[in-house]
């Protein structure tokens, strides 16, 4: 991997390490679909300006709906997912969870896109519900109800981007690719234009008890324009550059970041539980992603 690739890889795990912590702030205070439309919306913008400054052409080559549709499934249900997540669940948790991604594109891809998993990847996925089952039973926050649907929130959440990443590459990358800056774009205007009669419902039926003060709408504003328009900017770079299971790993190197600035922002509690599902989720998604052995060659065989 190219050397770029690797610093866009690791800013991007710090990046969204820090979005779990703007959630936390955010969504109990606005609540959960109000957290989701104002970050796409804010992402749209943000990358409007971005495409203003560098001049960027909006031709999306005839592909705007389906950039529009991957925005719906990559960002509007995942960004909802999360905020209902983070009004129970500490940050260091869901990026832990979110490193299910992984596992996620494997029986997607198994289920949908005639991707055969190998018995590695089957026990991969079997030792990440397994670290799943640690946190949530073992972690510092009481077991209860809420905290299991708030987990279930996150895996619903990983599930869209674990099927996003397989259709950005059969609609996007196969088809002769798109600027990752117009990709972006484009995807975060389809999550607003989805969310946005949802979010109005919710507040014609019932408005937020409050609107929060200038500390919520900071995290606000970095949340959707440095942890969704740029964020989404890198991400989609990743993907045709270095291909979509790769561009996952992503989601392995999301936890340390989430878990520190949980601790050091918010005052989180960092117990072993955090160690143990966060091990057995990274052996699963080592046990994944890892490259299976090379098959030796007929000519290869012959010479031995």
């Amino acid at each position: 991997m190219k050397i770029v690739d690797t610093i866009c890889l690791l800013g991007l795990a710090a990046i969204w390490g820090a979005s779990f912590l703007f959630m936390r702030i955010i969504a109990p205070v606005l609540g959960a679909l109000p957290t989701a439309f104002f970050r796409v919306l804010l992402g749209a913008i943000g990358l409007l300006v971005i495409l203003a400054l560098l001049k960027v052409r909006l031709h999306f080559k005839g592909k705007l709906g389906r950039t529009m549709l991957l925005g719906m499934i990559n960002s509007g249900i995942p960004f909802v997912m999360y905020s209902l997540a983070a009004r129970v669940l500490p940050a260091g948790y869901s990026a832990i969870f979110n490193a299910t991604t992984p596992l996620m594109g494997i029986v997607i891809g198994a289920l949908f896109f005639a991707d055969r998993p190998t018995l590695p990847k089957l026990a991969g996925v079997v030792l990440g519900i397994a670290g799943v089952a640690v946190l949530t039973g073992a972690g510092p926050v009481q077991l209860s109800m809420q905290v299991v649907l708030g987990a279930g929130a996150c895996l619903v959440a990983t599930a869209c981007y674990g099927l996003a990443s397989f259709l950005t590459k059969r609609w996007i990358t196969d088809q002769g690719g798109l600027d990752s800056k117009l990709l972006a774009f484009g995807s975060q205007v389809g999550a607003t234009l989805v969310l946005l009669p949802v979010f109005a419902g919710s507040v014609l039926t019932a408005a937020p008890a409050s609107w929060g003060g200038g500390g919520v709408w900071t995290a606000l504003a970095c949340l959707g324009l440095v942890c969704t328009a740029l964020a989404y900017i890198l991400y989609f770079h990743l993907i045709a550059s270095i291909g979509p299971v790769k561009s996952l790993t992503v989601t392995f190197l999301i936890p340390p970041f989430g878990i520190l600035w949980g601790a050091l922002f918010l005052g989180e509690q960092i117990s072993w539980a955090h160690a143990a599902g966060g091990a057995l989720i990274g052996l699963a998604v080592w046990m994944v992603l890892k490259p299976a052995p090379a098959v030796p060659t007929g000519k290869a065989q012959l010479e031995g």
